[in-house]
């Protein structure tokens, strides 16, 4: 049904998108001449910044190469595999996969962001495995969840606000999660895209002769049977008591982290994936082999999050991202101004990536703006929330994880993400603007 917009946009995509790190070349390029033309930066000084934030995400890229290999070792062992499957035996056929990996994901996603990544991406893979569908729409179904992740339950700026003493509190003061995440207007963006975003995806279908399986490379497992230890050393790395010993360690730690109150967390989500598959893979020669394998989806991360940490530094300290705020933010009234900087927030996500970094950039603008103008606080701030995650369809920078673990270019999925990017659009628009 709405193939007529989804294939001039994958065709479109497959001719003139790069590989994602000559976009962030390019971008990088565009944010130094655009802080050289519009703030009066010299091109010096804006070499200086780029230099100096080039190795600010170094923590950050860790925990997302994390994300994709800790996954993968996950997913790679007998039990989940076996649990993948029988999930994906409920999809049927090509559609309702495209459904199940749609509505897995954007659950998935709300709970917790990288926990959604990497579910979406794992179970689009087992998926491809049993029910003969378009293997780049499957992806991009499961890439497509991650659209609802700042209006969840981990949303960054929403849970930043709703904390005593944050940076912003002498504005705002501590807005609760009743008036961001759980309010009515967010709560609505919610459930229209979890309605709307499965039938965009099964909507989009290609037909047969269009459609793109996947290669069987991909899926390739390793030989469950355990090698012959002739060795000390061999049977200390086939020995399973290390494996035990380690993984209920970490099971300890776990059970008393949540026990305590405490929630996911970007790094409790990889030290969970980690425990389980040392636990699961049984040996430390079995979480070597998934180890092996993982690692060769996880080149992007490592080369391109420094680029985009130095784009960061250009738009934050030449101003060019504040100015990009305030010149949107100055044609909104106190009806508008959500609008205004949900449309500014995604503008400026595809130089700052980033739920975190992008608040400190734009807080400073909009928060003045909206208490000059008598508007809503709360929903402002969910503006620049949805506005984090609405261009995310689009920018190849979290996409990077899935697209190592599923196997594929960014290109392969972006043309269906673009129509994401413009229906999302639209209902977040109207959510923010009149409910």
């Amino acid at each position: 049904m709405l193939g007529f917009l989804s294939r001039p946009m994958v065709r479109l995509v497959d001719r003139y998108l790069p590989d994602p790190f000559v976009f962030v070349l390019v971008l990088t390029l565009v944010a130094g001449l655009a802080a050289v033309l519009t703030q009066g930066s010299g091109p010096l000084e804006v070499v200086t910044m780029w230099g100096d934030g080039f190795w600010s995400l170094l923590s950050f890229s860790m925990q997302m190469l994390l994300v994709l290999v800790t996954g993968y070792m996950m997913a790679s062992t007998p039990l989940v595999r076996r649990g993948l499957s029988a999930l994906a035996g409920m999809a049927g056929s090509p559609g309702g996969a495209i459904l199940l990996v749609s509505v897995v994901s954007l659950a998935a996603s709300w709970i917790n962001w990288g926990f959604g990544l990497v579910v979406g991406a794992l179970f689009a893979r087992e998926l491809a495995r049993t029910i003969r569908v378009d293997y780049r729409l499957l992806v991009a179904s499961a890439y497509s969840g991650f659209i609802v992740w700042h209006g969840g339950l981990a949303g960054s700026i929403p849970l930043s606000i709703a904390t005593e003493g944050h940076p912003f509190v002498d504005v705002t003061g501590i807005v609760p999660t009743s008036q961001t995440i759980f309010s009515f207007y967010n709560l609505a963006i919610v459930v229209a895209l979890f309605i709307v975003v499965p039938f965009v995806n099964r909507a989009m279908m290609p037909s047969e002769k269009d459609t793109v399986l996947v290669d069987p490379a991909l899926l390739a497992r390793d030989d469950d049977t355990k090698p012959q230890s002739t060795t000390p050393a061999e049977k200390m790395e086939n020995s399973y008591v290390l494996s035990i010993l380690l993984g209920v360690a970490g099971l300890v730690w776990l059970i008393q982290h949540f026990a305590s109150g405490s929630g996911l967390s970007l790094n409790v989500i990889n030290f969970l994936f980690l425990t389980l598959a040392i636990l699961l893979h049984g040996s430390p020669r079995n979480l070597l082999n998934a180890l092996n394998e993982a690692v060769k989806g996880g080149a992007g991360i490592v080369i391109q999050f420094p680029f985009y940490a130095g784009i960061m530094a250009i738009m934050v300290k030449s101003g060019l991202a504040a100015s990009i705020s305030e010149g949107l933010v100055g044609l909104a009234s106190s009806y508008s101004l959500p609008f205004w900087t949900f449309i500014s927030a995604g503008i400026v996500n595809f130089f700052v990536p980033s739920g975190g970094g992008q608040w400190a950039v734009q807080a400073p603008v909009i928060l003045p703006a909206a208490e000059a103008l008598g508007a809503d606080l709360a929903r402002a701030s969910m503006a620049v929330a949805w506005g984090d995650a609405w261009t995310n369809m689009v920018q190849p920078f979290w996409a990077l994880p899935i697209l190592g673990i599923a196997g594929l270019r960014a290109k392969d999925i972006m043309g269906f993400c673009m129509v994401h990017l413009i229906l999302s659009g639209i209902i977040i628009s109207i959510g923010l603007t009149f409910l």
